[in-house]
């Protein structure tokens, strides 16, 4: 059992490292990517060396040590995905890009890279342009990703994109249903969850429609906060089996019923997320 210096130091440098990520990140935005310079800036206010920093910033996929493209493609060759035609997909991309993967286009608008797994083996072959899930891509499909990716994915039409499909999730404690009939979040049943951030604690409606990060909430959560997200039945924390592969937060872990787990990030304002059916 640790004694209190030791979870005191453990606490100290969780957030120093939250600290190094949070720099990092406001680099990557500026940069697209990390360059030397800021790597040595972001050493010196920190205090930590740059074997430390440089080992923050490999260990996350999105950091780049190399200049990036406005929008990041990537392709699963995983198992699942490749027997389904992964390789061509992969292919196809390179062949419409004028690019091979690992390669940015000259107008840094597109950076092609490949992936081993996407988590969603089920789906395959799998895609994902800036952290966006396409499932069964096909040859065919890959210029309509393209063109989405330059209109902006953001934009979610719930109604008839098709990357937007509904999902019932329940407590993987307690196996109750997180599915809330009378709250309704892009006009379907909402899952509903608890959660508590500094001093706050309250519900939070997320939307049951995979795709969409609608929420509703009792109290407003600021950008860049990392919540604690609790099952309202059971009161148990809904703590994922990995950190965000994007920045790093603990993911938040439901059930999917049928079968599954989804995986959402528990910063607001990342988009990071694992479906496994």
């Amino acid at each position: 059992m640790e004694s209190d210096a030791q979870l005191e130091t453990r606490h100290n440098a969780d957030g120093e490292l939250e600290s190094v990520i949070s720099m990092l990140e406001r680099v990557q935005a500026r940069y697209n990517y990390l360059p030397e310079e800021a790597l040595r800036k972001v050493a010196a206010e920190t205090g930590r060396s740059m074997v430390d920093i440089y080992g923050v910033a490999t260990f996350y996929r999105a950091f780049s040590l190399k200049p990036r493209g406005k929008h990041l493609v990537s392709v699963c060759l995983g198992t699942a995905c490749h027997v389904r035609g992964g390789p061509i997909i992969a292919e196809e991309f390179e062949r419409q890009l004028g690019i091979r993967r690992g390669e940015t286009t000259a107008d840094k608008e597109f950076t092609l890279e490949t992936v081993n797994c996407l988590g969603a083996c089920a789906l395959g072959p799998i895609v994902t342009v800036d952290g966006h899930y396409f499932s069964h891509v096909s040859t065919g499909r890959v210029k309509k990703i393209l063109q989405q990716a330059r209109e902006g994915l953001d934009v979610v039409e719930v109604k008839a994109d098709e990357r937007v499909f509904p999902v019932e999730v329940s407590c993987p404690h307690c196996n109750h249903s997180l599915m809330d009939e009378r709250h309704l979040v892009d006009g379907r049943p909402s899952i509903r969850v608890t959660i508590s951030f500094g001093k706050k604690h309250g519900w939070l409606c997320l939307s049951s429609l995979y795709g969409s990060y609608n929420v509703e909430s009792e109290y407003p959560i600021p950008d860049n906060i990392v919540a604690h997200f609790f099952c309202p039945h059971c009161h148990g924390e809904l703590l994922g089996t990995t950190d965000c592969p994007e920045c790093g937060a603990p993911m938040v872990r439901m059930m999917i019923r049928g079968g599954g787990m989804v995986q959402i990030c528990s910063r607001r304002g990342c988009k990071g997320h694992i479906l496994d059916i």
